[in-house]
């Protein structure tokens, strides 16, 4: 048997100070868009159904809206 070097094997995948702050920014967006639709389904619960109405939602439809679940009617047929 030939003796063999012992091999120092690096692992495929190593960890970056990058993928933390990466991470932790993607963590941060979430926060920031949590906060900012709460507001917004705040802003928009507090109109009245006929100021609903005049921007084309109805009052069961706010947190689809905030959610930006909803498509605009007049693109429906494009």
């Amino acid at each position: 048997m030939s003796a063999m070097p012992p091999i120092i094997v690096r692992p495929g995948v190593t960890k970056r100070p990058g993928a933390f702050f990466r991470l932790l920014g993607a963590c941060c967006d979430g926060i920031v868009g949590y906060v900012l639709r709460r507001a917004a389904m705040k802003s928009l619960s507090q109109l009245d159904d006929r100021a609903l109405r005049d921007i084309g939602l109805v009052r069961s439809q706010v947190e689809a809206a905030t959610h930006g679940f909803m498509t605009d009617p007049s693109r429906a047929g494009m």
